[in-house]
């Protein structure tokens, strides 16, 4: 590993490079890949610390995004000239800022701001030509392949990437926002699913690598036993956040009790975005605790944990 200029930091991996962000890709950060191959180079989730870099980069013949969020998207109009891809249920994030709001479903006052700090803070450009992939298709680069894995849950489209140069010894796996952080998984958008988030985590652990990049945070991993420790404390944290919401619903709340309660973030975490992913959160949570008879519906509305439960 070598310091560059301002305390960025990369790594050689066989033909990845990964561009670590500041404090190891932390928002409104992250780490990004170049892969090199003989006849190509692709540069996976370009963001701010690529910006950063902007005047040592090297030629690259495609961009891929692991889905339609400001911080992945940051550095793409870097590369303006070459084709951009993403899964097709996050097309519209790239596209337009009208769409990637939409599958935010940012409400409320706070919407004019954040749009703003999308388009300066973040330089979003849209690009109508963005192309897309699908679950399992290959990119061949030249004795280097990348798969698309299709992982949604965090969006709709969300996908990790396998780079693969070898045998399982020599494969490595960007989890894109897959973050492994005590957080926990993040579903709080309009586009985000509970249940396929699980199903991605699920698959994941199935998927025989040697190296294991977030795009947040906790970085690389390595080896694949490392990985799946974090993964499983990642995926308790659904299983956390459902058994204390049962036990605040032994009374019962209205949704407007259990957003201020805090099952998600921190009590006392405040602001427009964290009211409205709150609320979602817990209703995907309150869904399936409905359909399982878990906890029913009051009047009010008001919600309530069923004895024995």
């Amino acid at each position: 590993m070598s310091e560059s200029p301002r305390q960025l930091m990369e790594q050689e991996i066989g033909p990845v490079t990964i561009l670590f962000g500041y404090e190891n890709g932390k928002y409104p950060d992250g780490n990004a890949i170049l892969v090199k191959g003989a006849q190509e180079t692709v540069v996976i989730d370009p963001c701010l610390g690529v910006v950063a870099r902007k005047d040592r980069l090297p030629r690259v013949d495609r961009v891929f995004h692991s889905h339609a969020h400001e911080d992945h998207l940051s550095g793409s109009h870097l590369f303006a000239d070459v084709p951009w891809y993403v899964h097709g249920e996050d097309l519209a994030g790239v596209q337009s800022l009208d769409g990637m709001m939409a599958m935010y479903g940012v409400e409320g006052p706070g919407q004019p701001l954040f749009r703003r700090m999308i388009e300066t803070q973040f330089n979003y450009m849209p690009n109508e030509d963005a192309r897309t992939f699908s679950d399992g298709d290959r990119f061949d680069l030249g004795g280097v392949t990348i798969e698309v894995l299709h992982t949604p849950g965090h969006t709709g489209g969300h996908c990790a990437f396998i780079v693969d140069w070898g045998d399982a010894a020599s494969r490595f796996v960007f989890l894109g926002d897959i973050e492994l952080t005590g957080f926990g998984p993040y579903y709080g958008d309009a586009c985000s699913s509970l249940e396929s988030f699980e199903t991605s985590v699920e698959r994941l652990r199935h998927i025989d690598a040697r190296w294991w990049l977030t795009f947040h945070h906790k970085g690389l991993f390595e080896p694949r036993e490392h990985f799946l420790e974090r993964l499983d404390e990642y995926a308790a944290v659904i299983q956390s956040r459902e058994r204390r919401l049962l036990e605040f619903l032994v009374e019962p709340h209205s949704m407007d009790e259990i957003v201020a309660h805090r099952f998600v973030y921190r009590p006392g975490a405040d602001g427009n975005m964290i009211e409205n992913i709150e609320r979602r959160s817990m209703e995907r949570h309150l869904e399936r605790l409905m359909r399982s008879g878990a906890v029913v519906r009051l009047e009010g509305p008001r919600y309530l944990t069923v004895a024995g439960e």
